[in-house]
């Protein structure tokens, strides 16, 4: 019998129920960060998601020695897809949605981000703990809480590129396995698109919203035809709020976010040289030594005395370790996310800048 061949995952297929329940419970937690399981099954390399649960929260109480215990808090949930404790509850709570004859295969997890934050070593870790295993078949649900607050949806999906797998596999981020691999940060992730999916019952309800109740008794249609004749008129709503002229906020927040991961590009830059200084500040002395060993041992060859061994040097002198570049690479895809952010707010602010320029500016007549 033949094998039948794995269809890669080309999209992700979102309950709306499901996006209700992310969003409410990445807002309840706001500005500490949320986490949850997803459940789901693989269709013909859709992967459709039909129940999510949060993971419990850890309370941590304000005192002297927590300051800051938002943060404290944001950084115990954002690992806490991969602690033990709650993989056995998720263990559990599966178990339960399959004896109640819900779908009990776990597609990943979700977590919160505020104003495009959430390319870390968090989410690659926990991305990582999901993805690992032969069959797998899970993504990442990124829910940036700032940005739907503005009135967009702001829901992405995520999964691991098969080469950034590899080789944080073999936890080897140097430059020269980077350059043999050629693994650039563009290769860490790889986004999918997301379909909102809404039941038939649903969707009838949804038509029907912006029509008013009929106060007198419906007239039910005798065919076909008076269907498709007598269709119902959907007034329009008319939205405002896209002629405000003001500078967004979140654009002004993401460029301050931008100008901070750029000065820690450069922070990192500046370790990676302090490296490759020491690195040939020591290689140097090993130069130096081997040619006076070698020098000696013509010396004693003159002299007919054995020569001194010439791999000293690696108990001698200790050349630096190389430094991850992991760092950088999260660091640099944040600074792209951030930039993509920014493109996306300038255009619309940049048209309505256009269409009224001349009444911003003085007549030049």
């Amino acid at each position: 019998m033949a094998d039948v061949k794995e269809v890669p995952l080309n999209s992700v297929q979102v309950e709306a129920l499901v996006v209700m329940k992310i969003v409410k419970a990445c807002a309840a937690t706001f500005p500490t960060t949320a986490t949850g399981s997803l459940v789901g099954m693989d269709v013909n390399g859709t992967l459709q998601i039909t129940n999510s649960f949060p993971f419990p929260t850890a309370d941590i109480a304000a005192s002297e020695s927590h300051p800051n215990d938002h943060m404290a808090a944001s950084n115990m949930a954002a690992a806490a897809p991969r602690s033990k404790a709650n993989i056995a509850y998720q263990n559990e709570m599966i178990k339960y949605l399959r004896e109640v004859n819900v779908d009990a295969n776990n597609v990943g997890w979700y977590t919160s981000a505020n104003m495009g934050n959430f390319i870390n070593t968090s989410l690659i870790e926990n991305q990582f703990h999901y993805q690992k295993e032969m069959n797998e078949r899970t993504v990442a649900l990124v829910h940036d809480v700032s940005r739907s607050s503005q009135g967009a949806l702001s829901l992405r999906a995520f999964r691991l590129s098969p080469s950034f797998m590899a080789a944080y596999k073999e936890g080897k981020f140097t430059t020269e396995n980077m350059q043999k691999t050629k693994l650039t940060y563009k290769d860490i992730l790889v986004e999918l698109p997301i379909i909102v999916h809404n039941s038939h019952l649903l969707t009838s309800f949804l038509h029907q919203l912006p029509t008013p109740v009929p106060e007198g008794e419906l007239e039910f249609p005798a065919s076909l035809a008076d269907l498709t004749r007598d269709t119902p008129q959907i007034p329009l709503y008319p939205n405002l709020e896209s002629l405000d002229l003001s500078i967004d906020p979140y654009l002004e927040r993401t460029c301050d976010m931008l100008l901070d991961s750029i000065e820690t590009h450069y922070t990192e830059l500046n370790n990676f040289q302090y490296y490759q200084r020491q690195l040939a500040r020591e290689q140097a002395k090993i130069a130096a030594w081997k040619t006076k060993r070698v020098a000696e041992n013509a010396t004693r060859a003159t002299q007919k005395l054995a020569p001194l061994p010439e791999d000293e040097w690696e108990r001698l002198f200790k050349l630096p370790a190389e430094p991850s570049r992991l760092e950088g690479m999260l660091n640099a895809r944040q600074v792209d996310q951030y930039s993509r952010q920014v493109d996306g707010f300038t255009a619309s602010v940049t048209g309505k800048m256009f269409a009224v320029k001349s009444n911003l500016l003085p007549d030049s007549q």
